[in-house]
């Protein structure tokens, strides 16, 4: 569990090693303190879920020996470092004969194979201590199987229990008492041990035939064994949703020449063949050939999408069919694919506000109930003078107490919530983005690209006082002139126009339109000074332009104007006609419309409704005029409309929104509603690459549906609601059970039991996430 998190915005880039042989909330905590001591160390946080150590230097000590600081701290304690040491003469597990960085596969698969390792060793102990463990518990339960001697028997069976299967429990809390920290290991260490000891008293050195507790030590360890061994089996399958973000690619790729090299040896540039079956080796763009593209891995999206030359793929997608040649544009861990990787690992180690509750008790935890049992073990023995009933007591205080599900509450949940949520395409950048989700109050969502295709199409222009050729030149002239934008509108009025004139002197009007000198645009033939743009460009509008654009916009397409003025500083191009200069601009009068329209996609209705359902208020913001969006609006069934606001405002719509006491969630491209994205309460970036959505977002949609975004906050609602039901049962578990322990009202054996199922409980209530299904 993560215990401390740094700064958004560090200095210098962290140092993030994998550890292996983490088994609880207590080892992380140990770790993290271990860490933060060492010298060179700004903050240092460890995550239990993810099992990585992650710390941001101070600057004042060199980054290869804080590299290797960190490793000594961390064997120290007892675990492993499993990421390679990014210098030679590192001191990772084995021989490392390559002394390139780690990749995040490789980690993966060191933690899988550590995890194997795990799993075998808790199941050969287990069902050695179980074979074990049966026999002590019947002789000593059933009077009528004992015999004269029993207890040394019992003794002789229990012992290789106690020793040997609980090993690994001794040697964790003898590390961590060393280096003064406490771990579950630590109350599992004591309990079983103590039991052990006083029975082995009182076998040697007590009066006959007093009671021994051979077999609650023996059950005990049994049943923490069984839990620990399914326990790791369950959490080990956390993370298959993170690993299959890489577990497809091929480790070689065949270049276009037939030669075969390793996937990581693969460049920029490089051209690449893909045949049908195969996995796209990296991000590219198709040269030759056609395939139906499988992009669910990465887009969550099950239908296939056809890639053609020109066509851009992403590394790790699947050619259905058909074979390609791709040539490389991003590699290594610039892929999507790794940038996916990374935002879902780098949620996966944030921390929500919810959790630092679990934070602060835990790191007492442990000591508090040695406490516990301590003053319980001493008011037994004073009230009733029985020391085995006060041995009893204590141990089964010891046993109940162990803060495993605690440990595993917000973490596991996190993990899996994150990494379904990387299978559908939903990427959470933090942790605090779970809890932000779940008090929204209003989604606000940007018209263009997030509810429509962002595809403009001219549908219809309008140019009433001039004959056919007069049009055809003013609305030559701007396309020419729209062809030098980048807006949408303009791109769409320049793709319907063949016809280009030259021009100069290109500006634009944020928000409202662009101009520029075309040569021989003006009716007599003279340079003009050609205008497009919204109606607030204009000196003077037609009452026939007026009413045809009011028609247009209640359809709701979007209407833009033209109009030609004498340049400013006339002569610029030339002038054919011979024209003389002018530094005055004449007024400006608009003499033709266009309308353009952007179709409203499939399934954005289908999203509206979605957001609703989830009890949030619907909001559609856009730069079109209030005729046009209001129309819009009606058809996806939103009765709030903001319209005619400038790129530059849309964040003040949101502060206004927040100030009016809403939460407010914004939804849109990333890239020009990145202030609106980083303003909101919860930022949602639909169909934008990772590089642009992570920096200015909380949630990104690596596809285009809308519904995508109630599949988001419905996801990240669900995992909170998810970590707050596991704190929830942790919390009241212990709160309840540690009494009931201390009055001798548990038997040890039933606290180990119910201890195990506890951390069962939380493993499976969190894995269930795993289920979660798109709206």
């Amino acid at each position: 569990m993560s215990t401390d998190t740094a700064p958004e915005t560090p200095a210098e880039p962290t140092i993030d090693l994998a550890v292996g042989g983490m088994t609880c909330a207590g080892c992380a905590t140990g770790i993290q303190k271990g860490l933060a001591i060492l010298p060179g160390v700004g903050s240092a946080a460890v995550n239990i879920a993810t099992r990585r150590a992650t710390v941001l230097p101070d600057g004042t000590l060199d980054r290869e020996d804080l590299e290797a600081a960190m490793r000594a701290a961390i064997t120290g304690l007892g675990y492993q470092v499993l990421t390679r040491p990014s210098t030679p003469g590192g001191d990772a597990d084995g021989p490392q004969p390559e002394h390139r960085p780690s990749t995040r596969e490789e980690e993966a698969a060191a933690q899988a194979a550590n995890d194997e390792r795990r799993i075998a060793d808790y199941r050969r102990r287990f069902l050695v201590a179980a074979v074990l463990a049966v026999p002590v518990a019947l002789v000593s339960m059933v009077p009528a199987l004992q015999f004269e001697g029993w207890e040394w028997w019992a003794a002789l069976l229990a012992t290789p229990v106690i020793w040997w299967s609980a090993w690994p429990f001794h040697v964790s809390a003898w590390k961590g008492a060393r280096h003064r920290t406490t771990t579950m290991d630590t109350l599992v260490s004591l309990g079983t041990s103590v039991a052990w000891l006083w029975s082995m008293w009182t076998l040697i050195a007590g009066p006959d035939h007093a009671h021994v507790y051979f077999e609650t030590g023996a059950v005990i360890v049994s049943l923490i064994l069984l839990g620990k061994w399914l326990e790791v089996r369950s959490t080990a399958r956390a993370g298959d949703a993170i690993r299959a973000l890489g577990a497809r690619q091929s480790p070689t790729v065949t270049l276009a020449d037939g030669t075969e090299i390793p996937r990581e040896d693969l460049g920029v540039g490089m051209r690449f063949l893909v045949r049908p079956g195969d996995a796209i080796a990296t991000d590219g763009l198709v040269v030759e050939g056609s395939a139906a593209v499988d992009a669910s891995l990465v887009t969550g999206e099950p239908v296939p999408v056809a890639a053609r030359p020109g066509t851009e793929v992403v590394g790790g997608t699947i050619a259905a069919d058909g074979a390609l040649t791709v040539e490389a544009t991003r590699v290594g861990e610039e892929t999507m694919l790794a940038q996916i990787a990374r935002m879902v690992d780098e949620a996966q180690a944030g921390k929500a506000r919810i959790q630092r509750l679990a934070d602060r008790v835990s790191a007492i935890f442990v000591p508090a109930v040695i406490g516990v049992a301590l003053v319980t073990a001493l008011a037994w023995v004073a009230v009733t003078g029985d020391v085995a009933a006060a041995i009893t007591a204590a141990v089964a205080v010891l046993i109940i107490s162990c803060p495993c599900a605690m440990g595993l509450a917000t973490p596991l949940a996190i993990m899996v919530g994150t990494g379904r949520g990387a299978q559908l395409g939903i990427l959470v950048r933090g942790a605090q983005a779970l809890e932000d989700a779940r008090s929204l109050e209003t989604v606000v969502l940007d018209k263009t690209g997030t509810v429509t295709e962002g595809r403009m199409e001219v549908t219809s222009t309008f140019a009433p006082g001039l004959g056919d050729d007069a049009a055809g030149t003013l609305l030559d002239a701007v396309a020419s002139v729209e062809a030098r934008s980048e807006h949408p509108v303009a791109a769409a009025i320049a793709a319907a126009r063949e016809g280009r004139i030259p021009l100069k002197g290109f500006r634009s009007t944020p928000g409202q339109g662009v101009t520029a000198t075309v040569r021989g645009a003006g009716p007599d033939g003279a340079n003009a000074d050609v205008t497009v743009g919204s109606r607030r460009l204009f000196d003077a509008l037609p009452d026939e332009l007026s009413e045809w654009a009011v028609t247009r916009e209640s359809r709701g397409e979007t209407v833009v104007f033209a109009g030609r003025a004498a340049p400013l500083g006339g002569g610029l191009l030339g002038d054919p006609a011979g024209a003389s200069s002018t530094l005055t601009r004449t007024a400006l009068v608009a003499e033709a419309a266009i309308a353009v329209r952007d179709r409203i996609k499939d399934t954005a209705p289908e999203a509206v409704e979605a957001l609703r359902s989830l009890g949030v208020e619907v909001v559609l913001l856009t730069g079109d005029n209030r005729r046009a969006a209001e129309a819009v609006g009606a058809e996806l069934g939103i009765d709030r409309v903001i319209a005619e606001v400038l790129p530059g405002d849309k964040e003040d719509v949101i502060v206004g929104l927040q100030e009016g006491g809403h939460r407010v969630a914004m939804v849109g491209d990333g890239v020009n509603d990145a202030p609106a994205l980083a303003r909101a309460n919860l930022g949602i970036a639909i169909g934008t690459g990772a590089d642009v959505a992570r920096e200015a977002s909380d949630l990104t949609v690596v596809g285009g549906d809308p519904r995508a975004a109630a599949d988001a906050i419905a996801l990240s609602r669900r995992t909170y609601a998810t970590i707050r039901g596991n704190l929830v049962w942790a919390f009241a578990y212990n709160v309840a059970a540690i009494p009931l322990a201390a009055m001798g009202v548990l038997d040890p054996m039933i606290a180990a039991a119910a201890m195990g199922a506890s951390s069962l409980f939380v493993v499976g209530n969190s894995l269930r996430l795993r289920g979660f299904q798109r709206r």
